[in-house]
Protein backbone atom coordinates (compact mmCIF):
# COMPACT_ATOMS: atom_id res chain seq x y z
CA UNK A 1 0.00 0.00 0.00
CA UNK A 2 1.39 3.42 -0.93
CA UNK A 3 1.52 5.24 2.35
CA UNK A 4 -0.16 4.10 5.54
CA UNK A 5 -3.76 5.26 5.79
CA UNK A 6 -4.86 5.83 9.37
CA UNK A 7 -8.64 5.89 9.70
CA UNK A 8 -9.47 5.58 13.38
CA UNK A 9 -8.19 6.02 16.90
CA UNK A 10 -7.32 2.34 17.24
CA UNK A 11 -5.16 2.44 14.14
CA UNK A 12 -3.61 5.68 15.33
CA UNK A 13 -2.62 4.20 18.68
CA UNK A 14 -0.93 1.34 16.86
CA UNK A 15 1.11 3.73 14.76
CA UNK A 16 2.19 6.19 17.44
CA UNK A 17 5.33 4.83 19.04
CA UNK A 18 8.97 5.91 19.02
CA UNK A 19 9.40 5.80 15.26
CA UNK A 20 13.16 6.33 15.41
CA UNK A 21 15.97 5.11 17.57
CA UNK A 22 17.12 7.07 20.64
CA UNK A 23 20.04 8.58 18.75
CA UNK A 24 17.73 10.16 16.16
CA UNK A 25 15.44 11.82 18.72
CA UNK A 26 18.22 14.09 19.97
CA UNK A 27 16.47 17.50 20.17
CA UNK A 28 19.54 19.17 18.68
CA UNK A 29 19.61 16.93 15.60
CA UNK A 30 18.56 18.51 12.33
CA UNK A 31 16.30 16.72 9.87
CA UNK A 32 17.49 17.23 6.28
CA UNK A 33 15.57 19.13 3.61
CA UNK A 34 16.16 19.25 -0.16
CA UNK A 35 19.14 21.46 -1.09
CA UNK A 36 16.75 23.73 -2.98
CA UNK A 37 15.04 24.68 0.30
CA UNK A 38 17.97 24.64 2.74
CA UNK A 39 18.70 28.34 2.27
CA UNK A 40 15.29 29.24 3.70
CA UNK A 41 15.94 27.60 7.06
CA UNK A 42 18.16 29.22 9.72
CA UNK A 43 20.17 26.02 10.22
CA UNK A 44 19.62 24.62 6.71
CA UNK A 45 17.38 21.87 8.04
CA UNK A 46 14.29 21.15 10.16
CA UNK A 47 15.24 21.61 13.81
CA UNK A 48 13.60 19.07 16.07
CA UNK A 49 11.10 20.70 18.39
CA UNK A 50 10.38 23.57 16.03
CA UNK A 51 7.13 24.69 14.39
CA UNK A 52 7.45 25.47 10.66
CA UNK A 53 4.21 26.66 9.08
CA UNK A 54 3.54 26.35 5.36
CA UNK A 55 1.27 28.90 3.73
CA UNK A 56 -0.33 32.00 5.13
CA UNK A 57 -3.85 31.22 3.98
CA UNK A 58 -5.76 28.21 2.74
CA UNK A 59 -3.93 24.90 2.17
CA UNK A 60 -3.31 24.21 -1.49
CA UNK A 61 -3.06 27.90 -2.38
CA UNK A 62 -0.38 28.86 -4.93
CA UNK A 63 1.61 25.64 -4.83
CA UNK A 64 1.79 25.30 -1.05
CA UNK A 65 1.00 21.56 -1.36
CA UNK A 66 4.18 21.01 -3.39
CA UNK A 67 6.17 23.03 -0.86
CA UNK A 68 4.75 21.07 2.06
CA UNK A 69 5.57 17.72 0.43
CA UNK A 70 9.04 18.87 -0.55
CA UNK A 71 9.81 19.64 3.11
CA UNK A 72 9.16 15.99 3.99
CA UNK A 73 11.14 14.36 1.20
CA UNK A 74 14.72 14.28 2.51
CA UNK A 75 13.71 13.51 6.09
CA UNK A 76 11.60 10.53 5.05
CA UNK A 77 14.34 9.16 2.81
CA UNK A 78 16.82 9.53 5.68
CA UNK A 79 14.64 7.29 7.86
CA UNK A 80 12.23 9.65 9.62
CA UNK A 81 8.52 8.92 9.88
CA UNK A 82 6.16 11.61 8.59
CA UNK A 83 2.42 12.08 9.02
CA UNK A 84 -0.07 14.29 7.18
CA UNK A 85 -3.33 15.11 8.94
CA UNK A 86 -6.46 16.55 7.36
CA UNK A 87 -5.50 16.60 3.66
CA UNK A 88 -7.90 14.07 2.07
CA UNK A 89 -6.99 15.10 -1.48
CA UNK A 90 -3.30 14.27 -0.98
CA UNK A 91 -2.22 11.65 -3.50
CA UNK A 92 0.52 9.08 -2.95
CA UNK A 93 1.70 9.54 -6.53
CA UNK A 94 2.35 13.23 -5.99
CA UNK A 95 4.16 12.47 -2.73
CA UNK A 96 6.36 9.87 -4.40
CA UNK A 97 7.18 12.19 -7.30
CA UNK A 98 8.55 14.73 -4.83
CA UNK A 99 10.74 12.07 -3.24
CA UNK A 100 8.82 11.02 -0.11
CA UNK A 101 9.44 7.46 1.07
CA UNK A 102 5.88 6.13 1.12
CA UNK A 103 6.69 3.31 3.53
CA UNK A 104 7.36 5.95 6.19
CA UNK A 105 4.36 8.17 5.46
CA UNK A 106 1.16 8.01 7.53
CA UNK A 107 -2.01 9.67 6.26
CA UNK A 108 -4.91 10.74 8.47
CA UNK A 109 -7.28 12.23 5.87
CA UNK A 110 -10.25 12.81 8.20
CA UNK A 111 -9.19 13.44 11.82
CA UNK A 112 -12.72 14.38 12.84
CA UNK A 113 -13.72 16.82 15.58
CA UNK A 114 -10.78 15.80 17.81
CA UNK A 115 -8.24 17.30 15.41
CA UNK A 116 -5.97 18.67 18.15
CA UNK A 117 -5.97 15.33 20.00
CA UNK A 118 -4.99 13.45 16.85
CA UNK A 119 -2.17 15.89 16.08
CA UNK A 120 -0.91 15.72 19.68
CA UNK A 121 -0.88 11.91 19.60
CA UNK A 122 1.13 11.87 16.39
CA UNK A 123 3.62 14.40 17.78
CA UNK A 124 4.37 11.85 20.52
CA UNK A 125 5.74 9.28 18.08
CA UNK A 126 6.29 10.71 14.61
CA UNK A 127 9.27 12.79 13.53
CA UNK A 128 7.46 15.30 11.26
CA UNK A 129 3.73 16.01 11.61
CA UNK A 130 1.94 18.07 8.95
CA UNK A 131 -1.43 19.30 10.21
CA UNK A 132 -3.87 21.09 7.90
CA UNK A 133 -5.32 23.87 10.03
CA UNK A 134 -9.13 23.56 10.25
CA UNK A 135 -10.17 27.20 10.05
CA UNK A 136 -9.38 29.27 13.12
CA UNK A 137 -7.47 27.53 15.90
CA UNK A 138 -7.32 29.15 19.33
CA UNK A 139 -4.06 30.49 20.69
CA UNK A 140 -4.22 28.04 23.59
CA UNK A 141 -4.33 25.07 21.19
CA UNK A 142 -1.49 26.35 19.00
CA UNK A 143 0.66 27.01 22.08
CA UNK A 144 -0.08 23.59 23.53
CA UNK A 145 0.79 21.74 20.31
CA UNK A 146 3.97 23.77 19.79
CA UNK A 147 5.05 23.04 23.37
CA UNK A 148 4.39 19.33 22.87
CA UNK A 149 6.53 19.32 19.72
CA UNK A 150 9.37 20.96 21.67
CA UNK A 151 9.11 18.40 24.44
CA UNK A 152 8.95 15.39 22.12
CA UNK A 153 11.55 16.54 19.60
CA UNK A 154 9.08 16.37 16.73
CA UNK A 155 8.77 18.94 13.94
CA UNK A 156 5.25 20.39 13.72
CA UNK A 157 4.31 21.68 10.26
CA UNK A 158 0.98 23.54 10.40
CA UNK A 159 -0.47 23.69 6.89
CA UNK A 160 -2.39 26.95 6.69
CA UNK A 161 -2.64 30.07 8.82
CA UNK A 162 -0.83 29.65 12.14
CA UNK A 163 0.12 32.38 14.62
CA UNK A 164 3.35 32.01 16.56
CA UNK A 165 5.31 29.61 14.34
CA UNK A 166 9.11 29.67 14.59
CA UNK A 167 9.18 30.01 10.79
CA UNK A 168 6.49 30.56 8.16
CA UNK A 169 7.10 29.58 4.53
CA UNK A 170 4.78 30.91 1.83
CA UNK A 171 4.66 30.62 -1.94
CA UNK A 172 4.43 34.15 -3.29
CA UNK A 173 4.13 33.42 -7.00
CA UNK A 174 4.91 30.79 -9.58
CA UNK A 175 4.96 29.92 -13.24
CA UNK A 176 4.80 26.62 -15.10
CA UNK A 177 7.27 25.41 -17.70
CA UNK A 178 6.49 23.00 -20.50
CA UNK A 179 3.91 24.74 -22.68
CA UNK A 180 5.27 26.16 -25.94
CA UNK A 181 2.87 28.43 -27.82
CA UNK A 182 -0.05 26.76 -26.08
CA UNK A 183 1.08 23.18 -26.71
CA UNK A 184 3.01 20.59 -24.71
CA UNK A 185 2.88 19.26 -21.16
CA UNK A 186 3.38 21.00 -17.83
CA UNK A 187 6.65 19.62 -16.49
CA UNK A 188 7.79 21.74 -13.58
CA UNK A 189 6.98 24.96 -11.80
CA UNK A 190 9.20 27.85 -10.80
CA UNK A 191 8.10 29.21 -7.44
CA UNK A 192 9.20 32.17 -5.35
CA UNK A 193 9.06 31.21 -1.67
CA UNK A 194 9.39 33.54 1.30
CA UNK A 195 10.50 32.73 4.83
CA UNK A 196 9.73 34.84 7.90
CA UNK A 197 10.17 33.91 11.51
CA UNK A 198 11.58 34.58 14.92
CA UNK A 199 15.04 34.47 16.45
CA UNK A 200 17.62 33.37 13.89
CA UNK A 201 14.91 33.54 11.20
CA UNK A 202 13.80 37.10 11.92
CA UNK A 203 15.47 38.41 8.76
CA UNK A 204 13.10 37.63 5.85
CA UNK A 205 14.37 35.61 2.91
CA UNK A 206 13.15 34.66 -0.56
CA UNK A 207 14.28 31.99 -3.00
CA UNK A 208 13.28 30.99 -6.49
CA UNK A 209 13.16 27.24 -6.95
CA UNK A 210 11.94 24.68 -9.47
CA UNK A 211 9.54 21.95 -8.32
CA UNK A 212 9.84 19.09 -8.87
CA UNK A 213 13.59 19.63 -8.68
CA UNK A 214 16.05 17.93 -10.99
CA UNK A 215 19.77 17.87 -11.68
CA UNK A 216 19.46 21.13 -13.62
CA UNK A 217 17.66 22.97 -10.85
CA UNK A 218 18.98 26.45 -10.15
CA UNK A 219 18.33 28.15 -6.85
CA UNK A 220 18.73 31.89 -6.42
CA UNK A 221 18.51 33.29 -2.88
CA UNK A 222 17.37 36.82 -2.10
CA UNK A 223 17.87 38.34 1.34
CA UNK A 224 15.98 41.67 1.54
CA UNK A 225 15.98 43.68 4.75
CA UNK A 226 13.15 45.70 6.21
CA UNK A 227 15.21 48.88 5.96
CA UNK A 228 16.13 48.38 2.33
CA UNK A 229 13.88 49.75 -0.38
CA UNK A 230 15.89 48.05 -3.14
CA UNK A 231 15.79 44.31 -3.67
CA UNK A 232 19.26 42.83 -3.52
CA UNK A 233 20.47 40.58 -6.35
CA UNK A 234 20.75 36.82 -5.82
CA UNK A 235 23.56 35.98 -3.44
CA UNK A 236 24.29 32.62 -5.03
CA UNK A 237 23.22 30.25 -7.74
CA UNK A 238 23.52 26.57 -6.89
CA UNK A 239 23.26 23.66 -9.30
CA UNK A 240 22.07 20.41 -7.80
Amino acid sequence: MAGRMVLGSAALSGLVRPASGPESTDPHRMLPVPPELAGLLPQRGLRRGSTVAVGGGHPGHQGSTSLMLALLAEASRAGSWCAVVGVPALGAVAAAELGIALDRLALVPHPGPEWATVVAALIDGVDVVVAAVPGTVSASVTSRLAARARQRGSVLVPYGRWVGADLTLQVLRGRWEGLDQGRGRLRRREMTISARGRGAAVRPKEIRVWMPGDRKTRVGELVPTAASAVRQPPLSVVRT
